[in-house]
């Protein structure tokens, strides 16, 4: 019986697609099942889904944050720039989280602080961070970084697992244990649900809402690190474009876009849906538009789908009084 009420939740629907992407994918594309193949399924995509974790708390605490990838960009192209100007590795790496943190702070400060709606603040900044990024390095490319930095993004780290996949791993087991398991995360829940009950119940909003949006900067500016090392160059149009992804992933996941819902389990199953189908198409020899035209399809099904009363589907009639 728990079983059967599993699989009529959205993760249960969720997990039944992710089955029926696999098995024709394996159908259709002989070495999708390789593990060469599933190892580079996630690696092409990893620094999305790795800020997919944290877009989930924001989204949950009723906020987004549009200026995760120019985030990402712009901490990857400080990073360069200090690089170049002889500041050593590892120094230029805690800098460039820094730069995230701060940026987070930015955006934090202004909805937090100002009232002002994140779509309007991170929209705002998506622009300037990523035409910082440009300012720092301009038209050019860097490249050249240190073997020990590429390797990060393009060798295995345990065995043939890169270093990326098992920074996800952990990064979601930590961040599942705080949404779940902790104060914190009961607070994200009931601040997306309801800010005035939030207040009233004597929970600090304004505080846990920046310490969500330094976070999202400091997650995104190790994501963006992370992009670097793994094209062992910086450009100043690194991540462009990525938080149509992200976004997609976490509301397909089932956390509702006007807050209070969802969950991360959720989100790792549309990662996989995502993902699979990404890389199926692209054995398939699909084009870029299209796929970009797919991953848009899904946006407008995570955004509708969830909000469908499922029970309706399996013969449940709603209750009158």
């Amino acid at each position: 019986m728990n079983i059967l009420k599993q699989l009529k939740s959205w993760e249960g629907i969720l997990l039944a697609a992710l089955i029926v992407i696999i098995v024709v994918n394996s159908i259709l594309t002989p070495q999708f099942l390789t593990l060469s193949n599933q190892i580079n399924l996630f690696s092409l995509s990893i620094e999305k889904i790795i800020v997919a974790l944290i877009m989930t708390f924001i989204i949950i605490n009723a906020e987004i944050d549009l200026s995760v990838g120019s985030m990402m960009g712009l901490s990857a192209c400080v990073f360069g720039w200090m690089f170049l100007n002889g500041v050593p590795v590892w120094l230029a790496c805690l800098l460039a989280i820094g730069v995230g943190g701060l940026g987070g702070a930015l955006n934090g400060y202004f909805i937090s602080k100002l009232g002002l709606p994140s779509l309007v603040v991170t929209l705002a900044t998506l622009i300037g961070f990523r035409g910082l990024a440009r300012v720092f390095v301009e038209d050019r490319g860097i490249t050249d970084f240190p073997e020990w930095f590429d390797n990060l993004g393009q060798q295995g780290f345990i065995g043939s697992i890169p270093f990326a996949m098992i920074f996800f791993v952990i990064l979601f087991i930590f961040l599942y244990v705080i949404l779940q398991k902790s104060g914190f995360g009961r607070k994200t829940y009931i601040i997306g649900t309801n800010r005035d009950v939030a207040d009233f119940t004597g929970i600090d909003t304004g505080r846990h809402k920046l310490l969500l949006f330094i976070g999202s900067g400091m997650i995104a500016a190790c994501a963006g690190l992370l992009y670097a090392a793994r094209l062992g160059a910086v450009r100043g149009d690194a991540a462009l474009g990525f938080e149509l992804d992200i976004i997609t992933i976490v509301l397909l996941g089932g956390v509702s876009i006007f807050g209070g819902t969802g969950n991360l389990i959720g989100t790792l199953l549309a990662i996989l849906i995502v993902l699979n189908l990404r890389n199926g198409m692209a054995l398939m020899n699909i084009t870029g538009h299209i796929q970009t035209g797919v991953i848009g399809i899904l946006l407008i099904i995570s955004v509708i789908a969830p909000n469908i009363n499922i029970s309706k589907f399996f013969g449940k009639r709603q209750k009158t009084s």
